[in-house]
């Protein structure tokens, strides 16, 4: 049988954007460590929904039933994605809306600036979106004259701010409310120089700051949480009002989305929509929820437009044991009960995913080969906090092992030499594979005892292992090993017994 070559590229196309970390994740947590205030702030707010979200959960006797659903919904998808893109850019198409196709963050780009300035609009108003933060959308905008406002109360202190959001769902949750009125006093020209910090007073700026936006702006650029194949609707889920006013008011409609986000009907939002409010702020359900199905005459945006982001997705459905990642539906439950989160704060990532998921979704989508970026599946304890909290149950202790043996085994084919790790695995694969080498050289124990000394501690390894007792001591060997315990146990069990 022949065979025609159809030019298809043989490596995987990675995504580009800001999904790359600008340092290796140990050296910005080391930096992070040290803002005390950051650790304050991030302590108090991820508790307080943590807490909230174990009330709600504990309400649904069917929760662990919600989540199989859930799982098993996101696996059919990843199995049958490309017949569902096809179905759904039929429907969305058939009810007057626009599909445009991005391979990766620069085309997204350039698809939304041209979009933009066909619409004659040099402004746009935006609802929180992950996809156009990936992309670096904004930042692209404004090096071609266009001003993008975030209305998103949290994403507009970040952007005041000149700052990057440090979490999924709370983007500004590294700032308390006095740093918060302080950024509004010092970036709003119009905002009453008697602010207080209180939670009214602020939300109070933040809507008068953006009620002329909202009114003037042509165009609107919004994300989507769900796409539904069956009818080619369009679903976003927020708490503060402003996303249902950028998808009705303005005429022009953009939505940016990872092509992962689909579901393959109605009836599928039923365990989705209990799942994601209870996840990410543990609510029962959302304030608003916006669902919008093509172009409605006389009603709503008259041109409305989706760009079908792929930047790197394609790779991580390509990777077996890693595709489960693009289940995610960005609750951030992980981050709330991760303990190097809370310590670290999002910026430590690097990436727009910060977080457990972030440490798996960012080296996916790039490649574990990405330089920087290698480093983040190092960023847990594998304490297994982030599985138990997933609404879709995405095993990320095990994505994180995966690509750790990806990344070693990356850089081992680059070395002609065995390095310290290569050899040490080796030794204890030698050592472990017979019981009689074991016992020989548990006899070496005592040399451990006199290594550790008086106060029974070794405080310094060698070579690799010394990364261990960097920051922890090395508790002194026992006087004998297991192997010699049970035995002297057992042979005084059997004496009393003879006697």
């Amino acid at each position: 049988m022949s065979s025609t070559y159809l030019g298809m590229p043989a490596v995987p196309v990675y995504g580009s954007g800001n999904l790359h970390t600008a340092e290796p994740f140990p050296v910005a947590a080391r930096r992070e460590l040290d803002n005390e205030q950051l650790r304050a702030n991030l302590g108090h707010a991820t508790h307080t929904i943590r807490d909230k979200r174990l009330r709600v959960v504990a309400e649904l006797p069917d929760w662990e039933e919600l989540r199989e659903a859930g799982s098993a919904t996101k696996a059919a998808v990843m199995a049958r994605l490309p017949e569902l893109l096809e179905q759904f850019e039929e429907n969305f198409t058939a009810r007057g809306g626009v599909i445009h196709w991005a391979r990766d963050a620069a085309e997204a780009n350039e698809i939304v600036r041209d979009l933009i300035r066909d619409a004659g609009a040099d402004e746009v108003v935006k609802v929180k979106s992950m996809a156009t933060q990936e992309i670096g959308l904004n930042e692209y905008l404004e090096e071609h004259g266009i001003s993008a406002f975030e209305t998103d109360l949290a994403e507009l202190i970040v952007q005041l701010d000149h700052d990057k959001p440090s979490h999924i769902l709370v983007p500004a949750i590294h700032k308390n409310r006095s740093q918060i009125r302080d950024i509004f006093l010092r970036e709003m020209p119009d905002v009453d120089p008697n602010l207080t910090d209180t939670p009214a007073r602020l939300a109070e700026a933040a809507r008068l700051h953006l009620r002329r936006k909202f009114l003037s702006a042509k165009v609107a650029i919004s994300g989507a949480n769900f796409a539904l194949a069956d009818t080619g609707t369009l679903a976003v889920v927020e708490s503060e009002g402003n996303g249902r006013m950028c998808l009705t008011l303005p005429e022009t409609l953009i939505t940016v989305m990872g092509v992962e986000k689909l579901l393959p009907s109605w009836t599928d939002l039923e365990v989705f929509m209990q799942l994601l409010p209870r996840s990410s702020t543990g609510e029962r359900m959302n304030p608003y929820t916006s669902l919008w199905t093509g172009v409605t005459e006389g009603d709503g945006p008259q041109n409305v437009h989706l760009v079908l982001l792929d930047n790197g997705r394609s790779a991580a459905l390509a990777d077996e044991r890693g595709r489960s990642a693009l289940h995610c539906i960005r609750c951030s439950a992980c981050m709330n009960v991760c303990p190097v989160y809370e310590r670290t704060g999002g910026h430590a990532y690097g990436s727009t995913y910060p977080g457990p998921i972030g440490a798996i979704l960012s080296p996916l989508l790039t490649g574990i080969t990405s330089e920087e970026n290698a480093s983040l599946p190092y960023a847990s304890s594998l304490c297994g906090a982030c599985y138990d909290a997933c609404p879709v149950k995405i095993n990320i202790p095990e994505i994180l092992v995966h690509l750790r043996s990806e990344d070693v085994q990356s850089r081992r084919g680059t070395k002609k030499v065995p390095g310290q790790m290569d050899v040490a695995m080796k030794a204890a694969s030698w050592m472990m594979g017979s019981g009689r080498r074991m016992a020989l050289v548990e006899k070496a124990l005592p040399l451990g005892k006199l290594a550790a000394g008086p106060d029974r501690k070794i405080k310094k390894l060698p070579g690799i292992a010394a990364g261990w007792t960097r920051s922890r001591d090395l508790p002194a060997p026992p006087a004998q090993s297991f192997r010699d315990w049970w035995a002297k146990e057992h042979e005084d069990t059997a004496s009393k017994e003879q006697a």
